[in-house]
This record gives structure tokens, sequence and C-alpha cells, in this order.
């Protein structure tokens, strides 16, 4: 009895000895996965500035880490277990890549993008499967026809979800190229994989090739492959069937906004497996088997949107680190026949081949569309784009045997070196897009002195026609230059209003019938027309209007501006002046427009605080001259304000005073703590730059006067504007002037409306002077454009 216990202790010992090691191996592979996480993260990181696309980070990282010694020993002893990992997530990807295509495509008209994957497809098929078997890829008597033709549609393949995010990432998916090169991809993708689909049916390729030379030696079975194929069939066609109305009815049963339930959850995951699982009864490949099953998949439906949304995500997440550090381990390079001239010819042949045939394919299709030939070129380079799948297969091709290490090797270097041209070759792109299609000049300091500026300016009634009119006579210029104003009704579409639209039958379009909106807007009218009669030298007026509800009325003012091509559209203070001086409570609803025009407008955008400037006599009429003074401390809205200013020092009644607020480099408190960021050294270069061409252009001349203010803080800073007071009738500021200066520091924390910038808040305060009125300006913002230039450009 003794005996059995001290047997059984001791056994005891060893299984917690085995489970203690292995526990310890566990966390030693979790602290290298997490290594590898932090490391691709990090060198995408520190590459972000050269645009490279992820992949080429993640491979330098899984080459570099998985040649580590340290590392392939403790790899080694998971290596079955995470070749498991690597297969279920190949099955993954393909299965989502296949949710995400569409196999009408094959019945539906040719478009552009298939004629340039098809002609690229057979180009590169044809090179490819010429050169293939001369350079002797893989060892043994009976490669040449599997292989070659495996090798062939794998070069001629385009890796669509790397170019996809690739286009996005440089800001030209929006573009008609971007476009053309996506839906030629995703087409390639379809293709190649149906092609390797159907193959395998007839070729079936070794999946594990430990046992190489007996694989090769394998001659196809004529049942086995009918056996093979009508499995495929059966499984296409029910899934076909069944899934659509599977799908819809887990759709109807969990309605959009409600958590999915989980029993139907399952049973559609449930379904997917078993049809993803059928054919590899007949020994079907499972990844293509994962593929067929994603295209009989509908796209529509909250089941394969949350299903492509979790796939995306554990693959970026989890799946791709380790994806990364096996193709490390896999590629060793002390395998890799560095000396062998064989080596390199195949490294280079697999480059050209893929490249060549490539573009030869988009060139031919692109004379065929009328392309021009650089832009051919280019999309040709862009879809020799390699990725995951190449890259697992390449590995697949390692354990085939001495002579293939080379090989795969060779392979993961081409798909490395297929994506690294990629910026330049966008880059290239977009500076011929430039010069086909110029940046829109929608920023006044962009317009060309000589020319005539178009504004668009919004009224909410005939309050704002008074300050309107003497905003566009002292904006008109010179009359040779001229102005284009558009006056726009701001109307909210109530009900009322809404009950009183007469729409016109066979047109898309209304006519407004409320007596009172129709008596308003002619009082306007009337109003601007008097003034052109007697101003008529270089002014134009049209009129608009923009009738709509609050929350759609700042889409349609900037679709106004767009189609209009107007350089300033100016909106009227949501708040209205009193007889005492101060401010009303304000419409809370056209705060909101002005919020929102600022935010989306795709020109500059100026807001009229109006405290007298309406009341006073028509500018044009007036015998006494009117003060404006425009304050510039820096930042794009600034130089938008003095460029604005220089069109307004151009009128005879008018006496501009520049003010400049610079920082008081002497004083200690206003140097502390100050760090300059390069953006913002670029910034205060452009300023100078600015205000330089400014002074020379119109202060020298002497009609301008010109004052500096070197202030320490930002409480200098409201102390010199509050010394304004009875000096000024009107003041023109930059919106965020000064945003990241310390003369502005802090002035948010009090902030009333900010909306109107640090500056323009303080001017339009309650507590300030009631008879000031400001002008406060917003250049142009250039949002989701490359460099100026719009995102959907057009190039082919």
């Amino acid at each position: 009895m003794p005996f059995n216990l001290a047997v059984v202790g001791t056994q005891t010992t060893l299984c917690g000895d085995k489970l203690g090691n292995l526990i310890l191996e566990v966390a030693k592979n979790f602290v290298i996965y997490l290594g590898m996480v932090i490391a691709c993260n990090g060198l995408r990181f520190l590459l972000k500035p050269y645009k490279l696309p992820r992949i080429t980070s993640d491979i330098m990282v899984g080459l570099t880490v998985g040649n580590i010694g340290i590392v392939r020993r403790l790899f080694q002893k998971f290596n079955l277990t995470f070749g498991f990992i690597i297969d279920f997530g190949m099955m993954c990807y393909m299965f989502a890549l296949g949710i995400e295509m569409d196999p009408r495509v094959l019945l539906a008209r040719p478009a552009k993008y298939t004629k340039v994957a098809v002609s690229g497809v057979i180009c590169t098929f044809i090179v490819a499967g010429l050169m293939a078997p001369m350079l002797q890829f893989f060892p043994g008597e009976h490669r040449v026809l599997g292989f070659t033709l495996s090798l062939a549609t794998m070069l001629t393949n385009t890796d669509s979800p790397v170019l996809t995010r690739l286009m996005t990432q440089l800001k030209i998916g929006k573009s008609d190229i971007g476009k053309l090169m996506i839906g030629a991809a995703v087409h390639s993708d379809f293709l190649c994989y149906l092609i390797l689909s159907i193959g395998y049916i007839i070729l079936p390729l070794p999946q594990y090739c430990n046992q190489f030379q007996e694989m090769m030696d394998f001659k196809p079975k004529p049942r086995e492959s009918i056996k093979m194929g009508c499995a495929v069939l059966v499984q296409v066609v029910f899934t076909s069937m069944v899934s659509p109305m599977l799908m819809k009815w887990v759709s109807n049963e969990n309605p959009e906004g409600r958590p999915m339930k989980g029993p139907h959850l399952v049973l559609s995951l449930a379904f997917m497996v078993l049809m993803c699982a059928f054919t590899t009864l007949y020994d079907y490949s499972p990844m293509l088997s994962a593929f067929l099953v994603g295209l009989c998949v509908p796209r529509e439906g909250r089941v394969s949107k949350w299903v492509i949304t979790r796939i995306n995500y554990m693959l970026t997440s989890i799946f791709f680190p380790i994806f990364f550090l096996w193709m490390g381990y896999e590629a060793n390079f002390r395998m890799f026949d560095v000396r062998h001239p064989l080596t390199w010819v195949r490294f280079v042949s697999l480059l050209i081949v893929a490249t060549a045939g490539k573009v030869a394919g988009t060139i031919i299709a692109g004379a065929m569309l009328g392309f021009r030939w650089p832009e051919s070129v280019a999309i040709g380079l862009l879809l020799v784009t390699k990725g995951h799948l190449h890259i697992y297969l390449a590995i697949k091709v390692i354990g085939c045997g001495a002579a293939s290490v080379s090989t795969g090797i060779v392979m993961v270097m081409a798909t490395f070196l297929t994506a690294l041209p990629a910026p330049a070759i966008v880059a290239n792109i977009i500076r011929r897009a430039k010069k086909r299609a110029p940046t829109h000049r929608l920023a006044i300091q962009l317009l060309d002195p000589s020319s005539e500026m178009r504004i668009l300016l919004c009224v909410q009634g005939p309050q704002n026609v008074p300050a309107s009119i003497n905003l566009v006579e002292i904006t008109r210029g010179t009359a040779d230059a001229g102005i284009v104003v558009y006056v726009t009704d701001m109307i909210e579409l109530t009900d009322e209003l809404s009950d009183s639209l007469e729409r016109d039958e066979g047109l898309h379009a209304t006519t407004l019938k409320d007596k009172e909106v129709m008596d308003m807007r002619e009082q306007v009218t009337k109003s601007f027309q008097d003034y052109v009669m007697e101003n008529d030298d270089g002014i134009t007026l049209k009129r608009t209007m923009a009738l709509s509800t609050i929350t759609t009325m700042p889409a349609d003012i900037c679709i106004l501006a767009e189609d209009l091509m107007i350089a300033l559209v100016i909106l009227p203070f949501h708040r209205s002046q009193r007889e005492d001086g101060k401010f009303d409570a304000g419409n809370s609803g056209f705060r909101y427009v002005n919020r929102k025009v600022l935010r989306s407008a795709p020109c500059s955008v100026g807001i009229l605080v109006d405290r007298g400037f309406g009341s006073l006599e028509q500018i044009s009429k007036c015998e006494v001259e009117l003060n404006v003074a425009v304050i510039f401390i820096g930042g794009k809205d600034d130089r938008e304000a003095l460029a604005y200013a220089s069109r307004v020092a151009q009128h005879p009644k008018v006496k501009l005073t520049v003010l400049r607020f610079l920082v008081d480099t002497s004083i200690e408190s206003s140097t502390l703590y100050r760090i300059i960021l390069p953006e913002q050294e670029n910034e205060m270069k452009s300023d100078d730059e600015c205000f330089t061409q400014f002074y020379e252009r119109h202060v020298l001349g002497g009609r301008i006067s010109y004052m500096e203010k070197h202030l320490a803080n930002a409480s200098e800073t409201f102390s010199t504007l509050k010394s304004f007071e009875g000096q000024y009738s009107l003041v023109i500021v930059g919106r965020e002037g000064g945003m990241n200066s310390i003369l502005t520091l802090g002035m948010n924390d009090w902030q009333q409306c900010p909306e109107l910038g640090p500056i323009g808040d303080v001017l339009s305060g309650s507590d300030f002077s009631a008879t000031i009125s400001v002008l406060i300006i917003q250049q142009h913002r250039l949002k989701g454009e490359i460099d100026g230039l719009d995102e959907d450009f057009s190039i082919i």
C-alpha cells in the first residue's frame, strides 16, 4: 500500500511538472504573440509617413522575428498547433472574401473593370504558363502541368483586400481610376479563385506536402474527380437555394436595431460550417470549399454583415500577427540558397512575369477603352499587388522538398516587393491628375485679384438687408473685377409652409404660395434692386432661396455654393441686437445651420455679427470714411481675412487699419513652456510670406494704416480688444486666428459661441462694445481632399 501511494505521488508530481511546463511554454508563446503585435504596430507607425501598405511592415517583422533562434526553438514545439490555426484562419479569410463577391457579374454586361481584369488575367496566365516550366520551380518529373497551372493562376491574381485598403489609405479610392482598380482587383480575384476551384477537381494538388514525391507520382483518377465534382456541384446548388431563404428568415426575425437572437445566429453559423465541411469529405480543398460557400451566401442581411465584421476583426486583431510569425518561422533563411544563380533568376522572373503580364493586359484593355497609356501602365503595376493567400501558398510550397525552400522564400519576397512601389505610383497618378484638373479656387486667398468674386449672401429676413448691402458695397472691389452676389433667403420649412407649396406636375419643382413669405421675399428683392440700380458699376445681383427644414438647410446651402462656384458664403449671426444694444436669445435653429455650414461648406464662410453696421447710412452715399480694422495673429483663417480685407481696402470710402498681434518675446512668461511644432513652424512661415506680400502691395502705398501690438498673453489680447471701443465700425477677424498662439491661450474657457472662434467670440460678447460689428471668416477647409484635389477626381 505505501508503495502504491509512492507511485501515485510520483505520477502526480510528473503530471504537475508537465502541466507546469506546458503552461510556461504557452505563456512564452503568448509573450511572443504580444511582441509581434507591438512590433507590427510600431513599425507600421514608423513607416506611416512613407504611406506603405500594412502588409509590408507585417512581412518585415514576421521574417525578422521568425528567424530568431530562441523563437524558432519555441515555435517548433507548437508547430503543428499553429499549422491548424493558420489553416482555419485562411478558411475564414476565403469565406469572407467569397461573401463580398458577387457571382452574378459573370452574367452581367462587361463593365470597364471587367475588361481590364479579364485582359490582365489572360495575358499574365499565358506568359506565366510559358515561363514556369522552364524555370524549374519544383522538383520531380511530373511537376509540369498541375503546378504550372497553379503558379500561373496565382501570378495572375490580385489580392483585392490589400489593394482596396491601399487605395483607401492613399485617398484615391473614390476617384475613377481608384474605383476601376478596386473593381478589377475583385473581379481578378473572383476569376482566379474560380479557376482554382474548378481546376482542383481535375488536378487535385496536395494539401500537405510532407510526402511530396509520392504526391507528385500520383496520377489523377477520373472516378475520384467525378465524385469530387458532383459533391462540389451539390454543395453549390444546395447552398445557393437554401441560404437566401434562411438568411431572409433570420433577418426578418431580427430587425435592425435589436440584438441578434442567439438560436438564430447559431443556426446560421452551423449551416455555413456544415456547407463548408461537406466537400472536404471527398478530399476537396477546405479553403476553396469555404470560398465557394461564401460566394453562394447572399451579401445582404444582418447575418452576412455580422459574419464579415467579426471575421475581419478576428483576422486583423488576432490572426495576422500569428500568421506572419508562422511565415517567418517557415521561411528559414538558413535554407535560402543565396549563392545559386537560379534562385535569383526565379526571383526576378516571378516579378517580371507578374508585372509584364498585368501591364500588357491593361495596356491592351486601355487601348480598347480609350485610356492614356500612362494610366494603363499605372493600373497594371498596381494590379500586380499580392497578399496573404499568396504568402500562405508560398509557405506551403516550402514543405514540398529541399529544392522548393528557396522557391517558397522567393515567392514571399516577391509578394513583399509587389506592394512597395504603390505609394510612388499613386503619387504619379495624383500629380498627373492635378495637371489635368487644377485645384478648385474656392478660397479668397487663391482668387486672382483681377477676377470676379462670387458671394452667396444669406439673409433670414428684411432685418438683415441693410447690413448685407453695406457689406456688399465694401466687398465689391474694382469695377473691372466685379462681384456676383447671390442673395439667398433662409426660410425654414414648417408644416404650415409645406401645406402652401404647389408642386408642378411633371416637374421636380415647387412654388411657394404663402403670402407672408412672398411679401418678405419681395421686400428683400426690392431693397437689393434699388441698391444695384444706384450702384450698378461691377455688381451682378441674382436671387436664390434655401427653403428646407433646419436639419437639411445646411446641406442645401452647401449644394448651392458648390453648384454656383461660390468663393464666400456670408451668414447672419443667429442673434439680433435689441434697442438697448444687447443681443436677444437668438434662434437656435439658425445657429445650428451656421455651425453645420462652417463644417461642411465647399468654400470660405463668413458670419456677420451686426451691431449697428446696418443702421449706418449706405456707404456709397456716406460722406465720411468708414473705419474698418482687420486683426492678424496667424493661421489660415487670418490669411483669408487679410485677403478679404485687401478687397475692402479698394473702396474709396473705407479707411482700413491692419492690426498685427505679435508675441512679446522680451517677456519671460510669453516664452515659458512654448514649444513650436514643425506644423506650427510651417504655418508661421506661411503667415510671414502672406503678410509681407500684403504689406508691400497695400501698406507701403500709404492708404492702409498698419499697427503692431506686442503682447505677452491672452489677458493683454483681451485688454487690447476692449480698447477698440468707438474706433471702428467693423472688425474683420479669422475664425481660428491664433488658435495655437499663446495670445489666445485660455480664451476658449469662457467662450459663449465657439463657432465664432476666440477673437470673434470676445468681440461679439454681450459685455463688449455695442457699436462694433464683426465679420468672422473661415478659409475653405480641404477636408477629405488630396492637397486640394478632390478625392473623386477623374483622370481616365
